[in-house]
């Protein structure tokens, strides 16, 4: 008997789980990851909401020449240096950080689909990052659903990987933006098969106690192009929702998002910035 109830409350459970994601998935109506949506709410300070079907898509720039993959300044921390993930732990949803199981082949990452992200040991603050990620050329998808990742500083606040060269989906969404807040100024995506650089300044969000004193701000140069400059991050990144600042550490882990997708990562170091006049 105890056998018999304990199933169905299982199975009612489980059902009530099911109609509450039926609950909050959007109908057609409001919109989808390929046009945006017109039921989000609005952004602060801005004349769009979240992920708005009525935003601009940024207008694209053809990038210059591909941009070697350079040595490392002097004083960068090698996160990736080609040979093995010795830096980093992979961590599942809901889960305990463990090794990591993602490929590294020809001097490459390639996230495994579904095994968690990819998180530094190590954590940090105020920083110069570089990072070079590619679309496989085979990849398929449409929206949000085509090579998607992202670069999560603090493991927080997201700046997008998505094959945007030709795929089509909401503005504050797309490669390079930071997520769910600001597109891009302009679209400098190489196409899928070729390999994405960012080089990323970041300025991390203090506290003081509960209180936020000073939000995070991010610059952000796509292939050689800057795309956003000192741009003022809104919070934590999050879907159809207006982000939002927590507290935490003055340093925490970097983390790149496992979304389901094959994605390549190599080559990617970090420097902590100090102040001026500072030894």
């Amino acid at each position: 008997m105890k056998k018999i109830l304990l199933v169905v409350a299982l199975a009612a459970s489980l059902a009530a789980q099911q109609q509450q994601k039926k609950a909050n998935r959007p109908s057609k109506e409001a919109g989808d990851d390929k046009r945006g949506y017109i039921d989000t709410p609005q952004l602060p300070n801005q004349k769009w909401k979240v992920h708005d079907a009525a935003r601009s898509r940024p207008r694209k720039v053809t990038p210059g020449l591909p941009l070697l993959s350079e040595a490392p300044p002097s004083d960068a921390v090698v996160l990736f240096n080609g040979k093995d993930l010795s830096r980093w732990v992979s961590v599942p949803r809901g889960g305990e950080p463990r090794d990591p199981t993602w490929k590294v082949a020809n001097g490459e990452i390639e996230i495994v689909p579904r095994t968690g992200r990819l998180v530094t040991k190590e954590k940090f603050g105020d920083c110069q990052l570089h990072v070079e990620w590619l679309i496989p050329r085979e990849a398929p998808g449409a929206g949000q659903g085509r090579g998607n990742s992202g670069v999560e500083l603090m493991m927080r606040y997201e700046i997008q990987v998505l094959e945007s060269f030709e795929n089509v989906t909401y503005a504050d969404g797309q490669a390079a933006s930071i997520y769910g807040q600001w597109p891009p100024l302009v679209n400098s995506s190489r196409p899928q098969g070729d390999w994405n650089v960012y080089d990323i300044f970041f300025e991390a969000p203090r506290f003081e106690g509960e209180k936020l004193v000073k939000p995070g701000y991010v610059t952000v140069v796509h292939n050689g192009v800057m795309v956003h400059h000192h741009k003022e991050i809104l919070g934590r990144a999050i879907h159809r929702r207006v982000a939002t600042y927590a507290p935490h550490a003055a340093e925490e882990p970097l983390s790149l998002q496992d979304h389901g997708y094959p994605i390549r990562y190599r080559n990617i170091w970090i420097r902590r910035l100090g102040q001026y006049d500072q030894p």
